[in-house]
């Protein structure tokens, strides 16, 4: 029996059976770790950021006001929603009464290579839906926005929380963005915040398309106003059309690797970075006799998004270091070399021979 595909329509029979939509083809989902899985840096620890941070993977935690939150995979340890086994966890570790230019909130920043189909900044604007899992200690009117950076323009929406400690699921339409023009190289294409108390410079207006750049809509509920009210968040998918469909579970391994495009390690997975390892995935080289120098080349687990920031560290968990000999020397910056798919860095001053280097790293190409 032939197939079909038209790209509008999915595939269908030659009998006129037809097998899903254009839009359930391929990859729904446009944000990456929208089930909470993966947490390369923190490893499920319990973080109280300064300032902006990530969290679990490509989410970060937004503020410009310090150690008001704890944030954590998995915070308050309650049952995630049927199907998922994670979520990304709030709790106010300080009550604080938000003025008009503070912000807390969560956010994924979306390349623009992942966005160019929606045809956002022309006539052809494609209508998007977020859906989400959320719950929350608080009811009431909740805000968020979805932010097409290039313009800026931002859409600011709300939904309500009806029960307090109650899974919720949540689903917005978001009509297309006609104005303005997308960034659809890889830079930062578009962004979906959550806001946990937003002030009253950085909200607007729910429910339209505006110039400027928001972060909630206008009366969202301050979690961060409540001390040690919560804030929960799984399930998060942004995708092309105006139906939510199931949720978008990719393998985890092609989960992880669409992860470390923006945030890779040597580290095992499990291991926070910058604690003692020994030689568990750690780079490893080998000066032998006669030798003045070593190089230590490595590649990257995917191609990264941008050239990278790279931190290493030495085995007792020393950033700037590695281990040579028992000692830890600094990397010569000099004859680094760092590019998307791999790096090595040159090491000069160990100049005997059978000297083994070790090193562990992290590199860091976030939007």
């Amino acid at each position: 029996m032939a197939l079909i595909y038209d790209g509008t329509s999915g595939i269908t029979f030659n009998d006129g059976t037809q097998v899903g939509s254009a839009s359930q083809m391929g990859i729904r989902n446009r944000i990456i770790n929208g089930h909470m899985i993966i947490d390369q840096r923190n490893a499920g620890t319990n973080i109280v950021p300064t300032g902006n941070q990530y969290s679990v993977d490509r989410w970060v935690y937004a503020t410009n006001t310090a150690s008001k939150m704890n944030i954590k995979q998995n915070q308050g340890g309650v049952t995630p929603p049927a199907g998922f086994t994670n979520y990304l966890g709030a709790n106010t570790a300080t009550a604080y009464t938000v003025t008009s230019s503070d912000y807390f909130a969560f956010i994924q920043n979306i390349e623009g290579y992942n966005c160019f189909d929606l045809a956002w900044g022309t006539a052809g604007a494609k209508t998007c839906t977020l859906s989400f899992w959320v719950q929350s200690s608080l009811t009431g009117t909740f805000g968020g926005a979805i932010n097409a950076t290039s313009t800026p323009y931002t859409y600011p929406f709300t939904y309500t929380i009806n029960s307090a400690n109650t899974w919720q699921y949540v689903t917005i339409l978001i009509p297309g963005l006609t104005s303005g023009t997308m960034n659809l190289t890889n830079g930062v294409g578009l962004q979906v915040w959550f806001g946990m108390g937003v002030g009253s410079t950085y909200s607007a207006a729910p429910g339209a398309w505006t110039s400027g750049n928001y972060l909630s809509a206008t009366g969202g509920t301050s979690v961060v106003g409540t001390n040690g009210a919560t804030f929960y968040i799984t399930g998060v998918q942004f995708e092309k059309g105006s139906v939510a469909t199931p949720f978008d579970f990719r393998l985890y391994g092609k989960e992880l690797l669409m992860c470390q495009r923006y945030y890779a390690k040597s580290y095992a997975q499990g291991t926070v970075p910058g604690t003692a390892s020994i030689y568990n995935g750690a780079l490893q080289s080998y000066v032998g006799t006669g030798s003045s120098g070593a190089s230590l080349p490595f590649r990257f687990p995917v191609s990264m998004r941008a050239v990278p920031t790279i931190t290493f560290y030495d085995l007792a968990g020393t950033s700037g270091k590695v281990y040579a000999n028992g000692n830890g020397v600094t990397p010569d910056a000099q004859t680094s070399y760092y590019g998307t798919d791999g790096a090595y860095f040159g090491q000069t001053s160990v100049t005997s021979g059978g000297v083994q280097l070790l090193a562990q790293y992290t590199a860091s190409a976030e939007l």
